[in-house]
């Protein structure tokens, strides 16, 4: 049995001045922390009880997204918390990211930065009522994200334009995310680089190219393939084993 890796987290939450928290989510949002920047909603949860009585919560996200239902559950944790909550997209928020910083109150998003929503996915296999009715329940899912974009987005942008944006996969400056309702201020460029892996490359379809060839990104892409590679050869390895064997 695997054991659980236990790390600092690139997740943090801490007290400010001010009666104030600053809280940081730079990773993926899962439902078990296995990585040293995964964040889960149980995880936010205790550690935001664990804060106490704050009156701010300032919210930094560079995160390309994750688990759709741990990325609802810590958007309502935001949501039903008493303290007025500012929202920094450092880098990038995507995906179910996205939906977590519509629940500031504010959301401030650098020159640079950028905001990516799109309809939810997932990987199924079954007979056709099996994939049917996944089909269904991705469509349910869909209604919740739409929901709680058109909630922040208010008259700026209704539900057929939004839609289409989700088909499309649309990756929003600070400029255009605040046309749409969807961000509230532009600030100065940052130095913060998207957070973005080789497995989410290969989930998005229409990746803004500054992103792609980031260096950081273009090194989790190589390590990536050569994976990759490594996995096909040790596979055909032992598929000309077994043929070998079958021939002695």
């Amino acid at each position: 049995m695997a054991t659980k890796k236990h790390k600092q987290k690139f997740w943090q939450m801490k007290q400010a001045e001010n009666n104030s928290a600053d809280i940081n989510i730079d990773g993926e949002i899962v439902s078990d922390e296995w990585e040293d920047s995964d964040t889960s909603a149980a995880g936010f949860r205790d550690d935001l009880k664990a804060l106490g009585d704050v009156s701010t919560i300032n919210l930094h996200i560079n995160s390309p997204g994750g688990s759709v239902f741990e990325g609802i559950a810590i958007y309502n944790m935001l949501k039903q918390h008493k303290a007025a909550v500012n929202i920094y997209v450092d880098g990038l928020a995507a995906s179910i990211a996205s939906v977590i910083a519509m629940a500031g109150d504010t959301i401030f998003m650098p020159k640079n930065a950028m905001l990516m929503i799109h309809n939810p996915w997932t990987m199924a296999v079954g007979n056709a009522s099996d994939l049917r009715k996944q089909a269904d329940e991705l469509d349910t899912i869909t209604k919740s994200s739409v929901v709680t974009y058109l909630n922040k987005a208010g008259d700026k942008l209704d539900e057929e334009t939004l839609k289409q944006l989700m088909d499309e996969e649309t990756w929003l400056t600070a400029d255009e995310a605040i046309g749409y309702g969807l961000a509230d201020e532009v600030l100065e460029s940052n130095s913060a680089v998207a957070c973005l892996n080789g497995d989410m490359v290969q989930h998005f379809k229409h990746i803004p190219k500054q992103l792609i060839n980031s260096d950081v990104l273009a090194e989790n892409i190589v390590d990536q393939q050569r994976q990759q590679v490594l996995t096909e050869a040790l596979q055909h390895k032992n598929e000309t084993n077994l043929i070998l064997g079958g021939i002695l």
